[in-house]
């Protein structure tokens, strides 16, 4: 089984993990660790610890405000190792505390794209998408992702099929991109696949934002399919866009990370209730940097999944609860699939999440005629489509307004008040708070504005 090991080296050793000048290599962090075989091709990282931000709370749970300190002092580290499936169990209960600073040890389960069951037609196109999204609307006022960051966490962009089916150009940032250690290719220039239709999707409301291109999930383990990454890999991702947030202003900071995939199966994850659980763990590695990269300013979006029970996913394998691990954050916006007529698809993931009961959080659109990148006919599909459409709206809405102005938080909560409610209670299992509205969420911010020229004059 792969695993995540988590370090205390000396303070000197996690200030040069922790260093974006400098590149540490496992042989730096720790010696040989009996029964785990460690891949030294993986890079360090640098994990922050998590303080509560009112005295006296549990430092493990997310449904908080917390901080996140990497001072070297309280920082740890991670690196990444296999031990065999027969000693999985003993060996995680003896590492921590007993060798070369172990701390911990963790679960590095398999993540997959969440595609959807196949077999039925597009229900309306993008042009449909951009029509109630409004994007006429937010390009007019300003509302069109310039100067904005957007990450697209996946299979890797191909920029010259996504510029033949918008029509028009877009940037890549090649130079704030990047890519696993064992994955060859350059930003942009991926062959086509699932991250090519993230991408589409995300430009639809966004088409001035700048695309960060992570191809995380083409990563593979031993073994594994055309289909499924590394959740080490993933943390490594994050880490990175960490690094590039605060190296921007923080008056203008803004990043939106779209990430449409996650784990379908307990057979690659330890069992909950034990340490080195992913699914319900709020203190896994992965679970605590996605909080550290939400609280520096970046808006997390996660597809709910593909496991809805009228129409599961093959691979689903949660009995119940399927959305899992940082897809139930409480920190990020987990996002469920309508299709052009406002209608639950059948294979978007219920709720209550692991850990946050209120998932999904909003849905947005989904099963239309996009782009192409599964041939022509093929709809955008999943809520890996829902995702990036939601990601675009959101990189539009960062462009007059940042993190600085407005939180990640605080723009959820705006999300939730003024989603178009699909229900009689406000909130539930199937579509969140309702569908994200673009006009209910201007009308939101407008009276923000109004509020504060009126603060201002008095």
């Amino acid at each position: 089984m792969r695993v995540l090991i988590q370090l205390r080296p000396s303070p000197d050793v996690v200030a040069a993990v922790a260093a974006p000048d400098l590149t540490a290599t496992t042989a730096d962090v720790t010696g040989e660790l009996p029964g785990v075989a460690l891949d030294h091709s993986y890079t360090p990282v640098a994990l922050p610890r998590p303080h509560p931000a009112a005295g006296g709370g549990d430092p493990l749970s997310l449904n908080q405000r917390l901080n996140f300190s990497m001072a070297p002092e309280e920082a740890s580290v991670l690196v990444r190792g296999e031990i065999s499936d027969d000693e999985t169990a003993a060996r995680m209960a003896l590492l921590p505390g007993r060798h070369n600073g172990v701390v911990a040890v963790y679960a590095d389960p398999v993540i997959e794209t969440s595609l959807t069951c196949g077999g039925t037609p597009p229900v309306g196109t993008w042009r449909d998408v951009e029509r109630l999204l409004a994007v006429p609307r937010l390009q007019a006022e300003g509302y069109d992702g310039e100067g904005v960051a957007l990450a697209i966490c996946d299979t890797g962009v191909n920029s010259a099929h996504v510029t033949r089916a918008l029509g028009r150009s877009f940037t890549v940032d090649a130079r704030r991109s990047w890519t696993p250690a064992s994955v060859s290719g350059s930003a942009g220039r991926f062959p086509v696949d699932h991250g090519t239709m993230c991408a589409f999707d995300a430009l639809i409301a966004a088409p001035n934002a700048s695309i960060i291109d992570v191809p995380v999930l083409l990563s593979r383990r031993q073994g594994g399919t055309v289909m499924d990454g590394l959740l080490s890999d993933a943390i490594a991702a994050f880490s990175h866009l960490r690094t590039l947030l605060d190296a921007q202003p923080a008056a203008t900071r803004s990043l939106v990370v779209s990430n449409s995939w996650g784990s379908f199966s307990p057979l690659w994850d330890l069992a909950p209730g034990q340490p080195g659980n992913y699914s319900d763990n709020a203190a896994h590695p992965f679970n605590i940097i996605v909080g550290s990269l939400e609280r520096a300013g970046a808006d997390i979006l996660f597809a709910a999944g593909n496991c809805g029970a009228e129409c599961k996913d093959r691979r689903c394998a949660f009995p119940a609860r399927p959305i899992v691990g940082a897809n139930s954050h409480p920190q990020v916006l987990s996002i469920g699939g309508v299709d052009t007529n406002g209608v639950r698809v059948g294979y978007s993931s219920q709720g209550p999440g692991r850990l946050s009961d209120r998932k999904p959080d909003v849905c947005s659109y989904t099963h239309f005629a996009g782009s192409g990148a599964f041939g022509a006919g093929t709809p955008d599909s999943g809520t890996s489509a829902a995702c990036p459409v939601a990601a675009g709206l959101v990189a539009a809405i960062r462009t007059r307004w940042p993190a600085s102005v407005i939180s990640p938080a605080q723009l959820r909560t705006l999300l939730h008040r003024t989603a178009d409610d699909r229900s009689d209670v406000g909130f539930d299992y199937d579509y969140g708070y309702g569908v994200a509205d673009t006009a209910g969420l201007l009308a939101s911010l407008e009276r923000r504005t109004a509020r504060t020229a009126l603060t201002a004059k008095v």
